[in-house]
């Protein structure tokens, strides 16, 4: 009866890491199923209990360094940023006007909302702008330091 106890509570737990993807209550899981094989050998209660904690607690902490690097940004590992991460620090032709509440660039091809970083700041369609940080689906962008002129038409 133990048994289907522990299963029972590794399938919740298991389930509910399905709602919350935080792989934290999975790792709980692997400990009742381990309880759940302890209960089966015929260990008492208090040894299923210690299973479970120590099975949960060594997941939690062999899991915890790879969790830690993914938790990361690539410029902090060294590593080649990519998706949003990559878009900071590249340049963007201002296709109407960018303030602090609204403006359109376009990075890469790709059109962005955009808002200035410094809220006094004001870029004229056609000028070259930095990106800062990219906040959701929104470009933070501030004057381009290498070319503060005007660059020629974008084709496409």
């Amino acid at each position: 009866m133990d048994a289907v106890f522990w299963i029972v509570l590794g399938v919740v737990l298991a389930v509910a890491e399905i709602f919350t993807a935080t792989l934290f209550l999975i790792m709980f899981a692997v400990g009742a199923f381990a309880a759940a094989g302890a209960a089966a050998l015929g260990a008492p209660v208090a040894i299923q209990a210690v299973v479970f904690a120590g099975v949960s607690a060594l997941t939690v902490l062999a899991a915890r360094p790879t969790i830690q690097r993914h938790r990361r940004s690539a410029v902090e590992t060294g590593d080649q940023p990519f998706g949003v991460e990559a878009l900071e620090g590249t340049t963007a032709l201002v296709l109407e006007q960018v303030d602090a509440d609204h403006g359109m660039v376009k990075i890469d091809g790709e059109l962005w909302s955009a808002r200035s970083y410094d809220a006094t700041q004001v870029f004229a369609p056609g000028q070259r702008v930095q990106v800062i940080q990219v906040r959701g689906a929104t470009a933070l962008v501030w004057q381009d330091d290498i070319s503060s002129g005007e660059l020629p038409e974008a084709k496409g």
